[in-house]
């Protein structure tokens, strides 16, 4: 009986059996997912590690030179202006009741383009022609007596001549004749005087009419309907002194700042070929119209002013510009031979899979572009007649780790 009992206590039960058989198999799950854990830890940090900018050298693509432009003795850049622009405002204060423009409107010279209330000069020119009429009655009206006593005086020196009246009367009769002739011509003063407010308050009420001064183009609209404008400076910024600016486009030329150094290889006539950023493959006849004779010492540069020889909607004022100073005028062949595309360092232009690729900078990033260079070669420049636009900056040495679409940066100084 008692081995029995001992035997009992040494049976394991199905519950106690279950809990000891779950115990050891929770760790070797919870071990994995911290070992997963690391491990995608640690690719995140290789992948940080190696995904960070690649530190490059960029250059800009620069439009290809035509053989004018290869001949040129001296180079500056500039600015298209306009000698002849206008900003249009009113020559007395008032609301603006109308605008008649907007920006980009060709006007002709005489053209309203604008109009202000003109209540209280409306009613100053009526005042003024009431009180001018008022007057002028007056001239009338000393007009007839001066007759009447012209008259009475020849009957007074008829009648004292017979006897038949004193001396004195006749005197009398041609005194107030003296007298009616000056007052007539004081009146008449009066009634100038008045035909002149006439003319002032017409020309008041003219000017709440506005009009363009010359044909050409309005390149800003500075005010709106209600706004007062006046041809005085006002503080606040509540007033307007310009309704809009009007260019002449017709009057456009080139304004370039030329290093004193230089200047001596510039001559007054001299041809000149002009290429706008804006539109790097359009070449422009020019010459040089003078040399203004000043020069400023904060840039050591003295300007230089530049006509176009063509004129053309695509011009405007204030868009940059390059000149190139010839010692010859360009000729028609030399024009139609100018290259297409851009010149790019010869570096830049690397094999990839057994084509030639550029990287070209996106933002903080390069993107890969199959190119086919020209064997044309300007000293360390290649010709890349398509495939990148002027102005785009390209890698210039790209490393052979480098990829399409990786982040890239300038090396540090």
């Amino acid at each position: 009986m008692a081995n029995a009992d001992l035997l009992k206590e040494l049976r394991i039960e199905k519950h106690q059996r279950e809990d000891h058989g779950q115990g050891p198999g929770r760790w070797p799950w919870i071990a994995a997912v911290v070992l997963a854990v690391l491990v995608v830890a640690g690719l995140g940090a290789w992948w940080l590690a190696g995904s960070g900018p690649v530190e490059v050298r960029m250059a800009l693509a620069q439009p290809a030179a035509s053989a004018a432009s290869a001949g040129a003795v001296l180079q500056a850049t500039g600015y298209v202006t306009a000698r002849r622009q206008a900003t249009v405002s009113a020559q007395i204060t008032g609301t603006l009741t109308q605008v008649l423009i907007e920006e980009g409107d060709r006007v002709k010279q005489g053209q309203i383009v604008a109009r202000l209330d003109d209540a209280q000069y409306r009613a100053a020119l009526e005042a003024a022609r009431t009180q001018a009429a008022a007057a002028h009655a007056l001239v009338s009206q000393y007009q007839a007596q001066l007759a009447q006593n012209q008259r009475d005086a020849v009957r007074a020196e008829t009648l004292a001549a017979k006897g038949l009246i004193a001396r004195q009367d006749a005197e009398q009769a041609r005194t107030l004749v003296d007298s009616t002739r000056a007052q007539l011509l004081s009146q008449q003063r009066v009634a100038a005087s008045a035909d002149a407010q006439v003319v002032e308050a017409q020309v008041n009420f003219d000017y709440c009419v506005i009009h363009a001064p010359f044909d050409g183009v309005i390149t800003t609209k500075d005010a709106q309907v209600g706004e007062i404008v006046s041809p005085f400076s006002a503080g606040g910024g509540f007033t307007r002194t310009g309704i809009g600016t009007v260019v002449d486009m017709d009057s456009l030329e080139v304004d370039v700042d030329v290093n004193e150094a230089y200047i001596g290889r510039v001559k007054p006539d001299m041809p000149a070929e002009a290429v706008l950023d804006a539109y790097p493959d359009w070449r422009i006849p020019a010459h040089v119209i003078a040399i203004v004779p000043a020069a400023d010492r904060g840039k050591a540069t003295v300007k230089v002013r530049v006509a176009l020889e063509q004129k053309d909607a695509r011009i405007v004022p204030d868009m940059g510009v390059r000149v190139s100073f010839l010692e010859q005028k360009a000729t028609a062949t030399q024009a139609a031979a100018a290259p297409k595309g851009v010149l790019v360092p010869a570096a830049a232009i690397v094999q990839r899979d057994g084509r030639s690729v550029v990287f070209v900078m996106e933002g903080n990033r390069v993107r890969q572009r199959v190119v086919t260079p020209s064997a044309a070669i300007q000293g360390e420049l290649r010709l890349l007649p398509s495939g990148v636009e002027p102005g785009e900056g390209v890698v210039a040495s790209p490393p052979a780790s480098l990829k399409d679409g990786m982040r890239v940066a300038k090396p540090k100084e």
